[in-house]
């Protein structure tokens, strides 16, 4: 009723365009299918570090006969004795029946869980989705460091700030930059997120490519307009484990 009396009061003021913007930013790209990914992050006991990682390298499979595993990293800058990995899923049906499964999987509760659990001081997770104009894309080639960065983005989701967004990550992108294996958002953890994950050839390579970016006009002018939806951002250097499918 409000927003009829809005537009009644409005529609001799203005045009067309105004209305097809209004409907853009009220509705914006929309999710065309249930696929999901699972963010998971073990914080690991420090003494405990290098045999969570031995016992993860040799058990995963017990896991990834159960479901899709995207990538499995260690970070190295950004977060001491932590792991981080990616898990896909079609539906949420598709994964209660994988965790009912993993419930009910001796050698996997046996044969690693068991002894996994005990090596961690925590853990947490959240459930993100692609962006509409992002797929996960896998690196060049093996190697190399991965950077994921959060971005604490304000209300609204990629309908209000997905626009300028794209653009800082196509200019990076486009001028060969950096590589974006996937950009995702927040679905349920903290919300109003938006998780780009890149690659580097090295933590060197990184460094000498934000040292040129940041003269570059395109990658300034991209950024700052960015900038007005931002509220906070920070990020983590990972290495990716020898069992991770992307690496």
């Amino acid at each position: 009723m409000i927003w009829d009396i809005i537009c009644i009061d409005l529609c001799p003021a203005v045009g067309s365009d105004w209305f097809e913007q209004m409907a853009w930013i009220s509705t914006g790209p929309q999710q065309q299918h249930g696929t999901f990914y699972e963010f998971r992050t073990y914080y690991i006991q420090p003494h405990l570090n290098a045999a969570f990682l031995k016992l993860t390298n040799e058990k995963i499979h017990l896991r990834t006969a159960h479901s899709e595993l995207i990538g499995y990293w260690s970070v190295e800058y950004g977060g001491l004795n932590q792991v981080f990995h990616i898990w896909k899923y079609d539906s949420y049906a598709q994964r209660a029946s994988v965790r009912a499964a993993l419930a009910q999987d001796p050698n996997w509760i046996e044969q690693y869980i068991s002894k996994a659990m005990p090596m961690l001081s925590s853990q947490d997770n959240e459930v993100t989705y692609l962006v509409p104009w992002s797929k996960i894309q896998k690196p060049p080639k093996d190697g190399g460091v991965f950077e994921l960065a959060t971005f604490q983005m304000k209300p609204g989701g990629p309908a209000v700030w997905g626009r300028a967004f794209q653009a800082v990550v196509g200019t990076h992108t486009g001028s060969g930059y950096a590589h974006a294996v996937g950009v995702f958002h927040s679905e349920f953890g903290q919300l109003n997120q938006v998780f780009v994950l890149w690659w580097f050839e090295s933590a060197d390579q990184r460094a000498a490519i934000r040292h040129t970016s940041h003269e570059d006009a395109r990658v300034v002018a991209a950024v700052r307009e960015s900038a007005a939806y931002l509220v906070s951002h920070k990020n983590k250097l990972m290495l990716p484990c020898a069992f991770s499918p992307i690496k």
